[in-house]
């Protein structure tokens, strides 16, 4: 597998990313019903870096981002969104762009990442952050509404660099 950033031609394979996951309702704070081209302009169009994960055909199975959390005196915390094509999930590509992500952003200076809204049902996520190093700093009782459990709590992650 080979983490690289994120060209224009790579459009159609994130966003075959993005629509199913969003279209899940389990893991984003984006509406389902999200268009293919607004989910694309919310994953690509703010003022940070976006990868692509490609499996050994050169098939983008992955897609993460990675930006400042908030601007001026919170710019040295950085925050980071995921996404795995169901189809390729169970392979370690999540965790690969964890760690991608975690080097990158020491690169860039950040200090330290945050995750404001892990949803707490989507354990294989928690998992994987805790792993990585996060913790669970905060949680957000019913703040997720669930396609498949409900209302459901959020976490909020942190991890210093």
């Amino acid at each position: 597998m080979r983490i690289r950033a994120y060209g224009s031609a790579d459009r159609a394979g994130v966003g075959g990313i993005l629509e199913p996951v969003f279209r899940e309702g389990e893991s984003y704070m984006i509406d389902p019903e999200i268009s293919e081209e607004e989910a694309l302009r919310i994953w690509t169009g703010h003022p940070g870096v976006v990868y692509v994960a490609e499996d050994a055909a050169g098939r983008i199975v992955g897609t993460c981002y990675l930006k400042a959390n908030y601007s001026g005196p919170g710019d040295h915390v950085c925050n980071a969104g995921f996404a795995v094509h169901p189809e390729a999930r169970g392979r370690g590509i999540a965790r690969a762009m964890g760690r991608h992500t975690l080097e990158e952003a020491r690169r860039l200076g950040y200090e330290a990442m945050q995750f404001n809204a892990v949803v707490s049902t989507n354990v294989a996520a928690v998992r994987l952050w805790k792993s990585l190093g996060f913790r669970i700093v905060g949680e957000v009782p019913k703040a997720f509404r669930s396609g498949s459990g409900g209302r459901v709590s959020i976490f909020i992650m942190y991890r210093d660099l």
